[in-house]
């Protein structure tokens, strides 16, 4: 249930970045109406939704190599919120001394993290159910190609 959510949000963040981040910054800010954001904004968006659809569909078939990254940006928002929120306003917005952030910004910057971390774990998940389907699959065919010709 929590994979399907967590695609749904990737996709929709994929197709239609503009409202997340709105929403995001009416949260986070106390003053939303006075950011200029960056033109890439919407793609470093775009790119966190193919993220996330990238490993929860494709599992260990996916990259590691995204998964691993993505792992660290989660356990980096975790461990040391407060440079993390100074750099992603640096990589968003051109107006950073302008941004008056509310005091919830910091636990809700471990709780990405927390999502960061809780997407790559499902991710390993999906691979491993799908080895282990696959592994019961072939012992039962085996087993079904035994009994057909100790049935002869």
């Amino acid at each position: 249930m929590l994979r399907k959510l967590l695609v749904g949000f990737g996709l929709v963040e994929i197709v239609k970045p503009e409202p997340i981040i709105g929403a995001c910054e009416r949260i986070g800010l106390r003053n939303p109406e006075s950011v200029k954001r960056r033109p890439l904004a919407q793609s470093g968006a775009r790119l966190e939704g193919l993220v996330f659809v990238w490993l929860l569909v494709r599992g260990r078939k996916g990259s590691t190599l995204v998964s691993g990254l993505l792992g660290l940006a989660g356990l980096a928002l975790v461990m040391l919120p407060r440079p993390m929120i100074t750099l992603s306003q640096h990589l968003v917005y051109t107006n950073t001394d302008d941004l008056e952030l509310q005091p919830w910004v910091v636990p809700a910057a471990r709780l990405l993290g927390v999502l960061y971390l809780t997407v790559t774990l499902l991710s390993r998940s999906t691979g491993e159910a799908t080895a282990t389907e696959s592994d019961s699959d072939s012992e039962t065919e085996e087993s079904t190609r035994r009994l057909r010709l100790t049935s002869r």
